[in-house]
């Protein structure tokens, strides 16, 4: 396979997965941007998480992080807490309505990924995986100056 046809592929798979998801967040009502969705799922996957680890898990711009967070804390999605292992810094919480969100978000997934892959078999599905997590694997090492 070329280049060209993996890069497009992996670009074709990519639009077309975060367009569905997209509808399917749209369908439930739930009113988010994928930027959202990602920062909210972060904070609710880890009870340490800060604007700063959310902006480098996300390799996102912290100014752009900290206005999504405030979004997401004017949606009573989230909440600020006193860091007690840093007083620089606020632990983000998820809130009940929070956690009630990611709950939707996470069937939205389930049902997107459900239809990426209706004709797969698990065999395939395993391949798949493999490989994705190789294909990251390479990258990551290549940018941490492991070429």
């Amino acid at each position: 396979m070329s280049e060209s046809t993996l890069s497009d592929n992996l670009h074709r798979l990519m639009h077309r997965y975060r367009s569905r998801l997209r509808e399917e967040v749209a369908r439930r009502d739930l009113g988010l941007p994928i930027t959202h969705i990602r920062a909210l799922k972060g904070i609710c996957r880890n009870p340490h998480s800060t604007a700063q680890s959310i902006a480098q898990r996300m390799q996102r711009d912290k100014a752009q992080i900290t206005r999504v967070l405030k979004e997401l804390i004017a949606e009573q999605l989230i909440e600020k807490r006193p860091n007690p292992d840093d007083g620089r810094s606020q632990l983000l919480l998820p809130t009940e309505r929070g956690r009630a969100v990611l709950a939707d978000l996470m069937a939205a997934e389930q049902e997107t990924a459900k239809a990426m892959t209706r004709s797969l078999s698990a065999n395939e599905l395993e391949q798949f995986a493999d490989l994705t997590a190789r294909m990251v694997s390479n990258l990551t090492s290549e940018s941490e100056g492991g070429r």
